[in-house]
């Protein structure tokens, strides 16, 4: 079984479960003024196996796996070998960092709650950017083909707006930092793949 794959899975047996039992969710979503009364620090991994709803949930995984599966066969390229410890990283990384600067605005408020692998599959979709950049995209949402970084860089765009006006009830700012942290750390790891993009993009 593929990583992406063992982490669908992993998210949602216990994304189902939570949804079912309501204590269990509520002791696991990230609640940053929970955090910072009770120093519950797990809960900035733990949010992000659980999901809104079996729609939220689908989405998510759905996006995961149409990425995820490629971006691990381009880390054992890179790697050598096995993607194990990049591809966790990445995917473990996307889902802490993108939820500290949500953590840090909302730390005061007793009212935010998120849930969600949003930042974390953010992550590995840009991850997926920077390393196939002229990948042609059609998402369900966007039923135009589309160049992949044309595509990334109009999220960018989006998630930043949505960000400063918020309102929504969306974590854009976890999709905001888990897509910059997808492209740093591919880049880290793969330097060969900034060269390409500018190559491709003409930037």
């Amino acid at each position: 079984m593929s990583i992406t794959l063992a982490i669908i899975a992993v998210t949602v047996l216990v994304s189902m479960a939570a949804l079912n039992n309501r204590a269990l969710f509520e002791n696991l979503l990230f609640q940053p003024f929970v955090m910072h009364e009770r120093k519950d620090w797990y809960r900035f991994l733990t949010h992000a196996l659980l999901h809104g709803s079996v729609m939220h949930l689908l989405v998510n995984m759905y996006v995961l796996w149409m990425f995820g599966t490629a971006v691990e066969e381009a880390f054992v390229e890179v790697n050598g070998g096995s993607a194990l410890l990049p591809y966790l990283i990445l995917y473990i990384g996307g889902v802490v960092l993108s939820s500290v600067p949500g953590y840090f605005k909302h730390r005061y408020d007793p009212a935010y709650r998120a849930v969600g692998a949003s930042g974390a599959t953010s992550a590995v979709v840009f991850s997926f950017i920077l390393l196939h950049p002229d990948t042609k995209l059609m998402l369900i949402f966007l039923p135009i083909p589309m160049a992949a970084w044309i595509f990334g860089g109009l999220y960018l765009a989006y998630e930043w707006y949505m960000s400063k006006r918020g309102g929504d009830g969306v974590a854009h700012d976890a999709h905001y930092f888990g897509a910059l942290y997808g492209i740093a750390f591919t880049a880290m790891i793969e330097p060969r793949a900034v060269a390409h993009f500018i190559q491709v993009t003409g930037m």
